[in-house]
C-alpha cells in the first residue's frame, strides 16, 4: 500500500515532455503546497509526516489523497510540522506588512528630511561660494596693493609729499609766517624724511627693473 503511494508520488514528480507517448503531461508537484520547492523536512519532520501516512489505513482514503486535490491539501494542513512552518511564515509576513506599513508611514518624513538636507546643502553652498568670492577679492586686492609697482608708486607719493611739505613750509618763512628756529627745525626733519624716501625709492626701482 505504502509502496503504491510513493509509486504515485514518483510518477507526479515526473515531468511530462512533449514527445511523451501518451501525449498528455502530469501534474508537476510544485503545484502542490507539499513539494520540494515549497518545504523543506529535516529527517525528524520526514519521520513526523511517515508517522501522519501511517495513520490512513484505508485504501480509498490513500486514493482520495492521491487524486482529491481538496484532501490532499486538507491532510497537508494537518500535519503539524506544516502548521508550525506556516505559523512561521504568516509571522514572516505580517512583519514584512507591517514594516513595509511603517515605512510607507515615515516616507513623507523622509521626503521632508530630504528636502531640508538638500535646502540645507544648497544654503551652505552658496554662503561658501560667497565666502570664497570674497576672500579671492581680497587676495587681488592684496596682490595688487602690494605688488612691485604699486609699492614704489607709494613710495615716490610718500617721497614727494615730504618735498612738497618742505616748500610749504620754505613759502612760510619767506611769508613771515613762522619763526627762523622754528622753520630751521621742521625744515631739517621733513628734509631728512624726503632724502631717506628718496634713497629707498631709487634702491627699490634699481631692483626692480
Amino acid at each position: 500500500m505504502f509502496k503504491s503511494f510513493w509509486d504515485s508520488q514518483e510518477r507526479q514528480e515526473s515531468p511530462s515532455t512533449p514527445n511523451s507517448s501518451s501525449g498528455l503531461g502530469t501534474k508537476r508537484t510544485s503545484d502542490h503546497p507539499w513539494s520540494s520547492s515549497h518545504v523543506r523536512c529535516t529527517p525528524a519532520e520526514a519521520e513526523g509526516i511517515v508517522s501522519s501516512l501511517k495513520n490512513i489505513k484505508n485504501a480509498n482514503d490513500f486514493q482520495k489523497l492521491l487524486n482529491d486535490k481538496d484532501v490532499y491539501n486538507a491532510f497537508l494542513l494537518s500535519i503539524d510540522q506544516l502548521k508550525i512552518q506556516n505559523n512561521q511564515w504568516d509571522e514572516l509576513r505580517k512583519e514584512t506588512t507591517q514594516l513595509a506599513r511603517e515605512n510607507l508611514e515615515k516616507e513623507p518624513q523622509i521626503l521632508e528630511l530630504r528636502t531640508q538636507c538638500r535646502i540645507i546643502r544648497t544654503t551652505e553652498l552658496a554662503a561658501a561660494q560667497e565666502k570664497l568670492n570674497e576672500l579671492e577679492r581680497q587676495k587681488d586686492e592684496y596682490l595688487r596693493f602690494y605688488s612691485p609697482s604699486m609699492l614704489l608708486q607709494r613710495m615716490q607719493d610718500a617721497m614727494n609729499k615730504a618735498g612738497v611739505e618742505s616748500e610749504i613750509l620754505h613759502r612760510q618763512l619767506i611769508d613771515k609766517e613762522i619763526d627762523l628756529a622754528s622753520f630751521v627745525e621742521k625744515y631739517k626733519k621733513l628734509r631728512t624724511i624726503y632724502h631717506r624716501r628718496a634713497l629707498l625709492y631709487l634702491a627699490a626701482k634699481t631692483s626692480s627693473g
